[in-house]
């Protein structure tokens, strides 16, 4: 294009800026900042692929399978049985999500997944197994009256009901690859599925049971506190082992290697099995006599529990062991201590740790300690202190698993394209934490006796003034080998509030630990 402006410009329009390519720096360095801008690149593409229209779809379509699931149960049930049936089945749920929570300590599912899991037993299952079990009960009852509710109970319900269950932790197996690592993972997202669904299912039976009182008019409840006693208390766990057992499967099948897809494919096929076999068998438990539901609890049932329950503590503890296993690889690189590795693989000095992270920053609050007017100050200052000292431990412990999961993943087979990106942030993250976390992991290291064999810790001094900074005593070399800090420049994640040392006093000073 020529110098000067374009020609047969229209005299009521502004003039092109004409493109000189000397020119181009000068020009484009008049573009206002990112903050600034008017116009912003929109993406195109089907309305699936944006991730705040599939949130709103998913929990729309989760509420009102709720809202007719709730208004059929209340149709069965009448008004009062539905709100008595609501109050009673509500109370064995905590219990239940507290259990499986604590299974998932080690490498938490983030609670959006958990929600999901149980707002999709408590409605969309429960939804299709009434819906479902209606139909085909009606269907068989027009050529064997006689035997409707007994087929119904013990072929029909099994299959329909834990296939509806299952659908939600195979949906978070596909779609929430990265957080569904494990047996574990599985047993937790059936675990609250599996809770929603009884949660429905015990409105429906105790709302049906308190009716049945309430005709009787007999003034004393003896229907509704039996079902109580044996669904929400002698039974709690019924309908989680039944489905525990296809999250056992899909658990497998995400921690098995690439390599191996009949192993993939026929665990969660066999768990699914598995888990209708054993909710047929309980079902018709009713069948076998007088004492059939006893045998089938007492010989059955228990055992299965303490099995499974003895399979998942030990799954758990294979996720705490492969933090000893996966982390000493950053610690030779110098990310970490040789003391954070073990005890980063203990649920016991991880509570130590943070205890003791939290007591000694609150005890850091410096003032005048016999002025009355600062007391109520300081003791707020040294609560809030304690905990964000705690919560920056807990977090290094929670990032520091995930770095040991990437690594584990990809020992399997697994590298995910941007493994280099991830490790790197997770890294930094623990960078940022490590002022904090690991002289109170070293402690909990030494205090709970997990130590690497033959390693000698480097211990600080006692210092005459505990306001002096305290240099991190890692006993081992510089993390970077001599290379220059790859944080010291501007961070390209947003900023945190543990990124330097928040307070005065050194952490953990005192003598060297009793030989």
């Amino acid at each position: 294009m020529s110098d000067g402006s374009v020609q047969r410009q229209r005299q009521d329009q502004p003039a092109v800026p004409v493109l000189q390519e000397r020119r181009v720096g000068e020009i484009l360095a008049a573009v206002p900042a990112r903050g600034q801008w008017r116009y912003r690149p929109r993406r195109v593409g089907p309305l699936w692929r944006n991730r705040t229209f599939r949130v709103v779809a998913v929990f729309t379509l989760l509420a009102l399978c709720g809202v007719v699931i709730l208004a059929l149960v209340r149709d069965q049930t009448g008004t009062e049985g539905f709100l008595v049936g609501l109050g009673l089945a509500v109370l064995p749920v905590p219990v239940l999500m507290t259990a499986f929570r604590w299974l998932d300590r080690v490498e938490p599912t983030p609670w959006r997944n958990l929600l999901f899991a149980f707002a999709w037993g408590a409605c969309a299952a429960a939804l299709v197994a009434i819906l479902a079990n209606s139909f085909a009960t009606r269907w068989i009852a027009d050529s064997d009256p006689g035997n409707a509710d007994t087929l119904g109970a013990t072929v029909i319900a099994p299959v329909v009901e834990e296939s509806a269950k299952a659908a939600a932790v195979l949906l978070l197996f596909l779609f929430r690859r990265r957080e569904f690592t494990g047996i574990v993972d599985g047993v937790v997202a059936a675990g609250f599925t599996a809770t929603g669904f009884a949660f429905t299912e015990n409105i429906l039976y105790l709302g049906n049971a308190f009716g049945e009182d309430q005709q009787t008019d007999s003034g004393f409840a003896a229907m509704t506190v039996v079902t109580f006693l044996v669904r929400a208390v002698m039974t709690p766990f019924a309908h989680p082992l039944f489905t525990v057992l296809t999250g056992i499967g899909l658990g497998i099948a995400a921690s098995s290697a690439p390599g191996r897809p009949t192993r993939r494919i026929m665990a969660p096929l066999l768990g699914l099995v598995l888990a209708m076999g054993m909710h047929a068998l309980w079902n018709g438990s009713a069948t076998f006599g007088t004492y059939g539901f006893y045998i089938v609890y007492g010989a059955f049932m228990v055992p299965v529990f303490g099995l499974v329950t003895w399979q998942v503590v030990r799954a758990r503890r294979k996720e705490l062991r492969s933090l000893a296993v996966e982390l000493p690889a950053y610690a030779e690189a110098g990310w970490l201590t040789p003391d954070e590795p073990r005890a980063l693989a203990s649920m016991r000095a991880r509570a130590l740790a943070r205890n003791a992270a939290r007591r000694r920053y609150a005890a850091s609050v410096s003032g005048h300690p016999h002025h009355p007017a600062y007391a109520t100050v300081r003791a707020k200052e040294a609560k809030e202190r304690g905990r964000a000292a705690a919560r920056a431990v807990a977090e290094y412990e929670a990032f520091a698993t995930s770095l040991a999961s990437l690594r584990r993943q990809a020992g399997r087979g697994r590298v995910d394209p941007d493994f280099s990106a991830r490790e790197l942030e997770l890294l930094h993250h623990l960078w940022q934490r490590r002022e904090i976390a690991g002289p109170a992991l070293a402690y909990a290291a030494r205090a709970t006796h997990r130590r690497p064999p033959g390693y000698t810790a480097a211990w600080p001094p006692r210092r005459p003034h505990p306001g002096t900074p305290t240099p991190y005593a890692y006993g081992t070399p510089s993390p970077y080998n001599g290379n220059p800090n790859p944080y010291a420049g501007p961070s390209p994640y947003p900023a945190q509030p543990y990124g330097q040392q928040p307070y005065t006093a050194p952490p953990y000073t005192g003598g060297p630990p009793p030989a």
